[in-house]
């Protein structure tokens, strides 16, 4: 998933080392990334995981607060160290994310009255993959470009209107996708949630809501499938593979709209898994999708 980004971004041409080079500091600096917040957010939230999630690695006791904090360190600082590797605005980037998830987990959607807060503003992390991805190919490499933006001591940006399209696509895409999932998840936990004053769909709007809007994001998110198709260098392959386990995803969801109340748990619980495969899954088709052309050109 976090090589798909840059590789798209850079689009299909001769690899160099440094090309190499920039994608496998990206897979690190993200990987680390991710963990670290998905850390966090297992320690901030441990008193909703209790009710909702007891079998998770601190509310079951397997390991302590201390440690899964010291562990979260460690990939915080190896996401730092790749991301100033590439360039000094993908630091930024990952920096801006780094604040913004630590006051949105352990703050701002406890206390924020925003209706549906918490699931608004939870895929911007998820948003940060597309940016950096992006951003690490705009301003580590080398290029021609007609957009050239030069920033005092953070260095210069070179890209082109289409790849700026491609990326606000992407973004969309990525917003959509991980949004329908949580909003099915939030389904699952929102006695926790409701317990700790967490703003979901579920807790603001009922649970039947958050389903009908979960599969609205659904159908929105395989429109902008198709529109990745058509305005990147995806092929067909990614195309006939996105179709199936969008329809896939797109009965799951609606099996939810349909579901008994004493099945609807349940089946929200199977939406919300379903719905995080679907989402990496696009990712990885991605990443194949470009691989292969990649391979096809160079070899």
């Amino acid at each position: 998933m976090y090589a798909s980004v840059p590789m798209l971004a850079i689009g299909v041409q001769q690899y160099s080392i440094n090309v190499v080079k920039l994608i496998v500091f990206t897979v690190i600096c993200l990987y680390s990334g991710f963990f670290a917040a998905l850390i966090w957010n297992d320690i901030t939230d441990v008193d909703i995981d209790a009710v909702a999630h007891p079998d998770r690695p601190i509310p079951s006791g397997r390991i302590s607060k201390k440690k899964f904090f010291a562990i979260a360190l460690v990939f915080s600082a190896l996401t730092f160290i790749f991301s100033v590797l590439i360039s000094i605005i993908c630091f930024l980037i990952v920096g801006f994310a780094a604040l913004f998830v630590t006051f949105h987990d352990k703050y701002l959607k406890k206390k924020v009255k925003i209706p549906a807060y918490s699931e608004i503003f939870t895929p911007f992390q998820w948003i940060v993959v597309v940016l950096f991805g992006f951003f690490a190919g705009w301003t580590a490499l080398p290029q021609t470009s007609e957009i050239i933006i030069n920033i005092s001591y953070l260095g210069s940006i070179s890209t082109d209107k289409t790849t700026v399209i491609q990326m606000l696509i992407l973004i969309l895409f990525t917003y959509f996708a991980d949004n329908a999932h949580d909003l099915a998840e939030g389904i699952v936990d929102a006695d926790g949630d409701k317990k700790q004053g967490v703003k979901t769909y579920a807790t603001s709007f009922g649970g039947k809501n958050a389903a009908r809007i979960s599969f609205i994001w659904f159908l929105i998110s395989g429109v902008l499938g198709f529109l990745l198709f058509f305005f990147t260098i995806l092929s067909y392959f990614f195309l006939v593979l996105f179709i199936f386990i969008w329809c896939y995803m797109m009965y799951y969801s609606y099996r939810l709209l349909k579901a008994k109340p004493y099945e609807f748990k349940k089946i929200g619980a199977i939406v919300g898994r379903k719905g995080f495969d679907y989402f990496l899954i696009c990712y990885v088709l991605i990443f194949i999708d470009v691989l292969i052309q990649v391979l096809l050109f160079n070899f």
